[in-house]
C-alpha cells in the first residue's frame, strides 16, 4: 500500500534543515571563535588612544616654552608609551623602566588563539608629532583656521600656534597563514593609530598690554569701518552718562587699564 501523498514528500525532505545548518555552520562557527579576536583589536583600540593622550599632554607640560627646550627626548616618551600601555597591565612606572621582547613584559589578553602575541615587537609601537608625523616634539604644534575669513585673523594673532597634536602608531601582527577558518585575519596587516589634539592656549593675549596692542592694530580697519558711527556714538555716551565714561579709542586704550594707583601700593622692604 502506496503511503499518502504528503507522507511522501515529508520522507523525501527528512535532513534538509540538517543540511541547510551545517552550511550556514561553515561561515558562523569561524565568526563566532573569532569574537574574542575583536574583542583583543578594540582594547588595542583603547589602549592606542589613550597612549596618544599620553604624548600630548606629556609634550605640552614638558615643553611648550620652545625657547626653555625642555623637551624629553623622542626616544623617551617611546619607551615609556611602549612601557606603561603596551606591556603588563601591572608594570610599574619607573624612570627609565624599558619593555623587553619576552613574555615577562607582554600583556597576555593581546595573543592571537594560537598563543602568538599580536604585538611580535615593542619597536612596532611608534610616536609622532603633529599632523605632518614628525619625530620631533617641535612639529606638533600647529594652528587654527578657524579665523581665515576674518581680515584680523593675522593682526590680532588668531592664527597663533594653540594646537597640540601627538600620534601613536601600533603594527599588529597577522594571524598564522594557512588555516581557513581565520581568513582573512591571516592578511590583515593591521595597523591601529590614534592622535590626540589639545587647545593649549585659546588665543588670548598673555599680558592686558598685548591686549592693547592687537586691539590696537585694528585701529585702522575700525577707524573706518565706524567713521559715521564714532561720532554718534560719543554723544550718546555724553548724554547718558554725562560725561564720566569715555567713547572708546581703538587707537589708544590706556584709558581701560585696570592699573593700581602707586599710592595704594604697599612696599616690602
Amino acid at each position: 500500500m502506496r503511503a499518502p501523498l504528503p507522507m511522501r514528500i515529508g520522507f523525501r525532505q527528512t535532513g534538509q534543515a540538517l543540511v541547510e545548518f551545517l552550511l550556514i555552520a561553515v561561515a558562523l562557527v569561524p565568526l563566532f571563535l573569532l569574537l574574542p579576536m575583536i574583542g583583543k583589536y578594540q582594547d588595542l583600540n583603547h589602549a592606542t588612544q589613550v597612549a596618544s593622550r599620553y604624548v600630548a599632554f606629556d609634550a605640552i607640560i614638558f615643553g611648550n616654552n620652545d625657547g626653555e627646550n625642555r623637551w624629553k627626548p623622542p626616544a623617551q616618551i617611546a619607551d615609556e608609551v611602549r612601557r606603561r600601555f603596551y606591556s603588563n597591565s601591572d608594570a610599574p612606572i619607573k624612570t627609565g623602566d624599558v619593555a623587553g621582547d619576552f613574555d615577562v613584559n607582554r600583556n597576555l589578553f593581546w595573543r592571537d588563539p594560537y598563543g602568538n602575541a599580536l604585538i611580535k615587537k615593542f619597536s612596532d609601537v611608534s610616536i609622532s608629532f603633529g599632523d605632518n608625523h614628525s619625530t620631533s616634539q617641535g612639529g606638533g604644534f600647529s594652528g587654527s583656521v578657524d579665523g581665515a575669513p576674518f581680515m584680523s585673523a593675522s593682526t590680532i594673532g588668531l592664527a597663533a600656534r594653540s594646537i597640540y597634536t601627538g600620534n601613536v602608531s601600533v603594527a599588529l601582527a597577522n594571524l598564522p597563514a594557512g588555516i581557513k577558518s581565520i581568513m582573512p585575519f591571516d592578511a590583515l596587516n593591521l595597523s591601529i593609530e590614534r592622535h590626540t589634539s589639545l587647545l593649549f592656549d585659546p588665543w588670548s593675549a598673555p599680558t592686558t598690554r598685548k591686549t592693547e596692542q592687537r586691539v590696537g592694530n585694528l585701529a585702522p580697519a575700525v577707524s573706518t569701518l565706524l567713521a559715521g558711527v564714532s561720532p554718534v556714538l560719543g554723544i550718546a555716551i555724553d548724554a547718558v552718562d554725562m560725561k564720566r565714561v569715555h567713547p572708546p579709542q581703538f587707537n589708544d586704550l590706556s584709558v581701560w587699564r585696570d592699573v593700581v594707583p602707586a599710592d595704594r601700593l604697599v612696599q616690602r622692604k
